[in-house]
C-alpha cells in the first residue's frame, strides 16, 4: 500500500523539483541518461501503433541519447522529447509529467528515485476545511485517463 507521504502535495513538489533540477543538471553537463517512467501517464503524438504500445509493461525505460537527447526539454513540468519506436523506427513526440519519472539513471547508476505518483494527491485542508477540487478529481486515475483522451481530441 502506498504511503500517504507519497501522495502529500509538499512531498510531490519537493520530488518534482528534484527531478527537474537533476535533469537540468544533466542537460547543463551534456550527459546522456535514461529514465524509467509509468506508461499510463505518457502521451505519444502521434499515437503509437498498437503492436509497439502493446510491448510496454507498466513501466518503460527510455534512453535519452543522440537525437532523442537533443530534442529533450522540460516544459510546464513535463519532460518532452522525440523518439523512434519499433522495427520501423516510428517517430513520436513523447510527453510525460515529471512525477511519472520513477528513476533517472546515469551510467547504469540510479541518480534519482521517485516514490510519488503524478495525480493522487492528499492536500492539507484550507481554513474553510475544503480540499482543492481539481486535486480530488485528478486523484482518480480513471478521471485522469478521461482528461488525457479529451486533451488528445
Amino acid at each position: 500500500m502506498e504511503s500517504t507521504l507519497f501522495k502529500n502535495i509538499k512531498y510531490k513538489e519537493l520530488i518534482q523539483n528534484y527531478i527537474s533540477d537533476t535533469i537540468a543538471l544533466l542537460f547543463d553537463e551534456n550527459r546522456h541518461f535514461s529514465i524509467v517512467c509509468e506508461v499510463e501517464y505518457i502521451d505519444f503524438d502521434p499515437y503509437l501503433p498498437h503492436e509497439v504500445y502493446a510491448q510496454f509493461g507498466k513501466n518503460v525505460l527510455f534512453s535519452l541519447a543522440g537525437y532523442t537527447y537533443e530534442s529533450a526539454k522540460i516544459e510546464d513540468n513535463y519532460l518532452i522529447f522525440e523518439a523512434g519506436f519499433g522495427k520501423d523506427n516510428f517517430g513520436a513526440v513523447v510527453a510525460m509529467p515529471l512525477l511519472a519519472i520513477k528513476q533517472i539513471i546515469v551510467d547504469d547508476m540510479p541518480v534519482a528515485i521517485n516514490g510519488a505518483s503524478p495525480f493522487s494527491i492528499i492536500e492539507e485542508e484550507n481554513d474553510e476545511g475544503i480540499q482543492n477540487s481539481l486535486s480530488i478529481l485528478l486523484s482518480n486515475p480513471e478521471n485522469q485517463k478521461l482528461l488525457k483522451q479529451k486533451k488528445k481530441q
